[in-house]
C-alpha cells in the first residue's frame, strides 16, 4: 500500500514539474548528431577516439564469453529493465585501461545504489587474445575492492572475437587501434544504455563522481530509477560534454523556481476556492436551517 502511494505521488510531482515545465517552454532537443570528439591526430592514432551516437541503438545481438566461460549475448544484460553502465578495455592494459575502471569503481563506491539491483555494469575487453580466465581474475580483484555484497551480479567481465568486439566498437563509436608493440591506443571513456539500449551518455575522464555516475544513470533509465528528488536535480543540472560532469545551470534553476511558484500559486488558489466552497455551503446550510425554524414557527402560530 505504501509503495502503491509513493509510486502515485512520484508519478504526480512529475506531472506537475512536467506541465510547468512546459509552461516555461522547456522543450528538450532531439537525439543528437554523431559527434566526433576526437581532434586531427597523428598516423598511428588515427580512429582512435570517440563518435557519439547518442539515441541510436547499440548491437545488442552479439556473443560473447563471460567470466565463468559461459557464452552470452550483450542483450542478456538488458532484461532487467534497468540501465547499464558499458567499458571498453583491455584486462592486461599497463596503465589507461585500470585508471578508468579504478575511477569508476571508486565512483561507485560513493553512490547508495549496487550494480545488479538499480543497474548493471560490463566490461568488454577488446583484446581478442583474452580469455574468461583472465576475464575472471580481474572480476575478482575488483569485487575484493569494492565491497558491496551481491554485486558480483550485477558486473561483468566479458571477452570475444574481434569481429563480434568490433561490432558493439563501431555501434558505440569506441575507436581503438593495436600499435606495433602490441598495446592499444583508446580512450578513457564510460557510456550509459538505457534499458532497451540506446546509447543516453558518454563521460571521457578519469574521475567519475557519484552525483555524476547517479544522474547518468536516471536520466539513462528513463524514469524507472531514482527519486522525486533526482528528477529536481536534473532540472538543476546540465550535462557539461566537455567536463563529462553535471554542472549547475543558472537558467534551469530560475525555470524551476517559475515551475515551483506556478505550482505555489495553483496551490494557494486551490485552497482559496475550497475554504470560499465551504463557506458557501456552510451559509446556505444556514439559511435552510433558520428558513426551517420559520415554518415551524408559523405553523405553530396557526395552530394556536
Amino acid at each position: 500500500m505504501y509503495t502503491h502511494r509513493f509510486t502515485k505521488t512520484r508519478r504526480f510531482a512529475r506531472l506537475i514539474l512536467v506541465s510547468g515545465a512546459m509552461v516555461f517552454g522547456w522543450c528538450g532537443a532531439g537525439p543528437a548528431q554523431a559527434q566526433v570528439t576526437s581532434d586531427v591526430k597523428p598516423k598511428e592514432l588515427e580512429g582512435v577516439g570517440i563518435t557519439e551516437k547518442l539515441g541510436q541503438q547499440a548491437p545488442l545481438d552479439v556473443e560473447f564469453k563471460d567470466e565463468s566461460g559461459a557464452t552470452v549475448r550483450l542483450s542478456d544484460y538488458f532484461k532487467s529493465g534497468r540501465p547499464v553502465i558499458l567499458s571498453l578495455n583491455y584486462y592486461r592494459c599497463p596503465q589507461l585501461c585500470d585508471l578508468t575502471l579504478n575511477a569508476l569503481m571508486e565512483g561507485m563506491k560513493g553512490m547508495e545504489w549496487t550494480p545488479g539491483k538499480e543497474y548493471e555494469v560490463v566490461t568488454i575487453s577488446f583484446n581478442p587474445d583474452e580469455g574468461p580466465k583472465l576475464a575472471d581474475t580481474k572480476k575478482r580483484a575488483y569485487m575484493a575492492q569494492f565491497g558491496k555484497d551481491g554485486m558480483q551480479d550485477g558486473w561483468h567481465f566479458l571477452t570475444g572475437t574481434k569481429e563480434n568486439i568490433d561490432k558493439v566498437a563501431d555501434g558505440v563509436g569506441f575507436g581503438y587501434k593495436k600499435q606495433d608493440n602490441g598495446e592499444y591506443a583508446h580512450t578513457a571513456t564510460i557510456m550509459f544504455l538505457s534499458p532497451d539500449g540506446k546509447i543516453s551518455k558518454y563521460m571521457n575522464q578519469l574521475t567519475f563522481e557519484p552525483k555524476d555516475l547517479r544522474l547518468a544513470l536516471v536520466e539513462a533509465s528513463e524514469g524507472k530509477v531514482g527519486s522525486v528528488l533526482d528528477d529536481i536535480l536534473l532540472m538543476c543540472f546540465r550535462f557539461d560534454p566537455n567536463r563529462s560532469q553535471y554542472v549547475a545551470s543558472a537558467w534551469k534553476i530560475m525555470r524551476l523556481g517559475g515551475v515551483v511558484t506556478v505550482f505555489g500559486l495553483g496551490i494557494g488558489l486551490m485552497v482559496l476556492w475550497l475554504k470560499g466552497a465551504a463557506r458557501e455551503r456552510a451559509m446556505r446550510e444556514a439559511e435552510e436551517h433558520s428558513g426551517y425554524e420559520r415554518n415551524e414557527d408559523a405553523e405553530a402560530g396557526e395552530v394556536r
